[in-house]
């Protein structure tokens, strides 16, 4: 199965930038790969998704600040963070959707107002 470790989280000021990085143990390459976070005393929620056609959604509250992109010769895919707001604190997950969803441990965010 593969093991998934994201990388790239910690401290900044509102509006600045954090670029995450998650480092796959196997090949990604046709594999739908998304970032997800979860807040304290929220949900886990999806944040941006990757298909291994191309295609990128994201959710309504991260449109326009992050981008997901992902370079399979690398195993990675990454979620760069720009113009952070206090509410995008969170631990950030990786996944990686195959026969079910294999998950990183998680990295956290947390951005100062």
């Amino acid at each position: 199965q593969v093991q998934l470790e994201e990388s790239g989280g910690g401290l900044v000021q509102a509006g600045g930038s954090l670029r995450l990085s998650c480092v796959a143990s196997e090949s990604i390459r046709s594999n739908v790969m998304a970032w997800y976070r979860q807040a304290p005393g929220k949900m886990r929620e999806l944040v941006a998704i990757d298909t291994s056609a191309g295609s990128t959604r994201y959710a309504d509250s991260v449109k326009g600040r992050f981008t997901i992109s992902r370079d399979n010769a690398k195993k990675s895919v990454y979620l760069q963070m720009n113009r952070l707001k206090p509410e995008d604190t969170a631990v950030y997950y990786c996944n990686c959707m195959r026969d079910r969803g294999y998950w990183g441990q998680g990295t956290h965010v947390t951005v100062s107002s």
